[in-house]
């Protein structure tokens, strides 16, 4: 297992879900064909947001490192069921048993539907005191995916392709209900904003969930955060 450029020394937390005895090679810089070469493998996988180049394994580097590499696509113009399709075709041809949780991610997708309207839902990348990285819905999966399930999804306004950076007043002036707030290590963590007039304002009506804009590509992982989702959907539905 390796890290992408956001990561460090060892495995971000909030991405890892490998069994403890999968070694970790390294992120960025320190991912050179010699670590790759250390653990002797026949296919490097990664995922690809612009279908051209891989997210974190340079392809110099592999091909330096003579091994074949696969990049699935995981960008916001493939929908979640399509990206979960490509990972489990994938992971059966490597000779994996065929997953059994489409049960499980209907019951959570059927209760992000019923906990859904009308509340608003801000998606956010916290980078400090005085900026932050607002997503834009369409342009990730899985919030593609809640606001096909009818979640209303705040728009952030002008900006970049993926996220809108801009100051926490006007994340606090789009007065979402609810927010889904990068719980990686390369966001800042919402202990160290608690003196930020902005984010104070933000928080004092918004309820604040964990959301890691890098989800495992897996039914479960899906599943778990949409069920998160739907659980604080209802529990604000309830106090209304």
């Amino acid at each position: 297992m390796y890290g992408s450029g956001h990561d460090g020394d060892g495995p971000d937390p909030a991405k890892s879900g490998a069994p403890a005895d999968v070694p970790y090679l390294g992120a960025a810089k320190a991912l050179d064909e010699m670590a790759i070469r250390s653990v002797r493998p026949d296919l490097i996988v990664d995922v690809t947001y612009d279908r051209e180049h891989p997210y974190a394994v340079p392809a110099d580097v592999a091909a330096a490192a003579g091994v074949p590499i696969l990049a699935l696509a995981v960008g916001g113009d493939t929908s979640l069921p399509r990206i979960l399709s490509r990972f489990a075709e994938l992971a059966h041809a490597l000779g994996g048993e065929p997953a059994r949780q489409q049960g499980e991610l209907a019951a959570a997708e059927e209760a992000v539907r019923s906990a859904a309207s009308p509340l608003k839902v801000l998606a956010l990348s916290a980078a400090g005191s005085g900026q932050v990285h607002l997503a834009r819905p369409r342009a990730w999966p899985e919030l593609r995916h809640l606001a096909d399930l009818g979640v209303e999804l705040t728009d952030p306004g002008a900006g970049g392709v993926d996220w809108s950076t801009t100051d926490w007043e006007h994340a606090a002036a789009l007065a979402p209900d609810l927010v889904l707030a990068d719980s990686r290590g390369n966001a800042v963590p919402a202990r160290e904003l608690d003196s930020v007039p902005g984010w104070r304002a933000l928080t004092a009506t918004a309820t604040v969930e964990p959301w890691n804009p890098e989800l495992p590509c897996s039914g479960a992982a899906c599943a778990a955060f949409l069920h998160s989702v739907a659980d604080a959907l209802e529990v604000l539905r309830a106090k209304r």
